[in-house]
């Protein structure tokens, strides 16, 4: 084909900036429908802006508050606006239907630390919250009153609720995630998922095929099969660092991550994938039959002396020597997108399918601490370390 036929490669465009920050800006959001993005930062700042003539975004409510501005909510049904601060409290405001103006609607008697995110139901008029006092909090927002709580062994970090089953999802800075169901006005433990060895940053949820996604500070994602009752899960390795914000699209079936790598990965959730294998033990190499560093004792009785450390496949989870696992491949269906350690037997069997990438990456060009999407219009906001809030046209990479 001709190099001038070829298809133009599809990338976000990047529509705006947002900046004029003192302080970290610790979450945005988009008003749904609207030309407008809600700003939360630890300079006490509670900001709307709204898209001007010029083609910038200027703030038309800037609202300062006691304390850092941790973490926000926001319904568009109702324009209800639900804001987390530092110092642990939590404040609902009414936005006008202009979004030039705010108003007080109730404070709720909330955390002893600082709220690190939020969820409001509509449906149910819940509002969910978790914090660094290591708690999760539920509370009624018809009353303002607290229904129940949990008080977990570290931090939490992240929250979601899934409406239909009533069940809350609690990451936590161990790296374990709490389901948490919630009945009339009490709540029940269900389990605790554990598979990350970092701190859970981030949580989103595919309500149809009943899909949690976590993003950790090991730099792995997992999808938590919650619907089959199996405990299913599959991992997603592409990130170089943390990953700090998740967001799902339900319509396209796509998953957004980004986090302090720089890098946005599209991930198609279409794609049948498998679970990673467990890896396996042994004292000799699977393979050859050689012993491992630490197998003395056989050393003695064979009367040899090797120094073989003990690795293993990807692909097939045997514990091999480095002399049987020389090669390397990424294994996309597996969820490692960048070339991790196969032994030499897999290596031969593996297709060209097998290593095809279904993934795209993209350069956000500044170090990511969360993300958010807006269906409505195909926006992304990436909110940096570098105190910027970027405003991005995603509407042809979600389409590919």
């Amino acid at each position: 084909m001709a190099s001038g036929s070829r298809r133009k490669r599809v990338v976000p465009g990047l529509l705006n900036k947002i900046e004029g920050f003192s302080d970290d800006i610790n979450e945005a959001l988009i008003i749904p429908h609207e030309d407008a993005v809600v700003t939360a930062s630890d300079d006490k700042t509670l900001r709307v802006w709204l898209l001007r003539e010029s083609g910038e975004y200027w703030p038309s409510i800037l609202q300062t508050l006691s304390s850092a501005v941790s973490a926000l909510s926001y319904n568009g049904e109702t324009r209800r606006l639900f804001v987390g601060l530092g110092s642990g409290a939590i404040t609902e405001f009414q936005l006008s239907e202009d979004f030039n103006r705010i108003s007080l609607r109730r404070n709720y008697n909330s955390h002893l630390n600082r709220v690190t995110q939020m969820t409001f139901s509509l449906e149910h008029e819940w509002l969910l919250s978790v914090g660094r006092d290591k708690t999760f909090q539920w509370y009624s927002s018809d009353t303002g009153h607290r229904i129940a709580g949990h008080h977990a062994d570290a931090w939490c970090m992240a929250v979601q609720f899934d409406a239909e089953s009533q069940h809350a999802f609690v990451g936590d800075y161990s790296g374990a995630i709490h389901v948490i169901k919630l009945d009339k006005r009490s709540l029940t433990i269900v389990t605790s998922l554990k598979g990350h060895s970092g701190s859970v940053r981030t949580l989103t949820w595919d309500s149809e095929r009943r899909l949690l996604f976590s993003g950790s500070f090991d730099q792995t994602i997992i999808v938590w099969d919650i619907g089959s009752q199996k405990g299913t899960a599959f991992e997603l390795n592409g990130h170089m660092s943390a990953v700090c914000g998740l967001s799902y699209s339900q319509h396209t079936r796509k998953l957004l991550s980004s986090g302090h790598d720089q890098k946005l990965i599209v991930w198609d959730m279409e794609v049948t994938r498998t679970e990673t294998p467990s890896w396996k033990e042994s004292d000799i190499c699977e393979m050859c039959k050689e012993t491992f560093f630490w197998n003395v004792k056989e050393m003695w009785n064979r009367k040899q002396v090797h120094l073989n450390r003990q690795h293993h496949c990807r692909q097939c989870g045997r514990a091999v020597c480095d002399a049987c696992s020389k090669n390397s491949s990424p294994l996309p269906k597996l969820g490692f997108e960048f070339p991790v350690r196969v032994c030499n037997d897999c290596h031969e069997k593996l297709t060209d399918d097998d290593q095809k990438s279904t993934t795209m990456f993209f350069d956000m060009k500044h170090e990511v601490t969360s993300i958010y999407f807006d269906p409505t219009k195909g926006h992304l906001l990436t909110i940096g370390s570098d105190r910027v809030v970027k405003v991005w046209d995603v509407k042809t990479v979600m389409k590919e």
